[in-house]
């Protein structure tokens, strides 16, 4: 694992996660390909939810600027393949039980929760361009308004 997060115009190393749909994600496969990595706390609450229809509808959209969708938790494959089934989404979720794809993006915050400290997911949103370099982050995310956001983004460098 890399030692610290990769900056802005940096080339992001190459990693391997597994994902939906028996699938493995490997960046280094989608070079050529702009990338949008999406990092949410937990499958089937309400932000999430309300962000992953966001991004359901505007997938068209999405693949029309050359973008593939990720969405990435901490959740088992089983639980991520039971939330795309019902939200029908058409781009697949990335597992990070061992929060080694979290770590790499530095997502991972302490936040408070019902008055108890608990490690969780900073909802935070990354493109990937079609050469490999990080070319655009949002942490901290509130979801009104961010899909539409990164879809302006990713139609501006296509």
């Amino acid at each position: 694992m890399v030692e610290s997060p990769p900056a802005l115009h940096d080339i992001v190393p190459d990693f391997s996660a597994a994902m939906t749909s028996g699938q493995t994600f490997h960046l280094a496969d989608y070079r050529g390909k702009n990338i949008v990595l999406y990092f949410y706390p937990k499958d089937n609450t309400p932000g999430c939810t309300t962000e992953g229809i966001r991004f359901r509808e505007l997938y068209p959209e999405f693949q029309q600027a050359n973008a593939e969708i990720f969405g990435v938790s901490r959740d088992s494959l089983r639980s991520h393949e039971s939330f795309r089934s019902k939200l029908a989404m058409p781009f697949q979720l990335i597992s990070d039980p061992d929060e080694a794809v979290c770590n790499l993006f530095n997502v991972i915050r302490s936040k408070t929760m019902y008055g108890k400290a608990v490690r969780g997911i900073d909802r935070s949103t990354f493109i990937i361009d079609a050469s490999g370099r990080l070319v655009k982050e949002w942490r901290g995310v509130k979801v009104p308004g961010h899909v539409d956001e990164v879809l302006e983004f990713v139609k501006a460098i296509h």
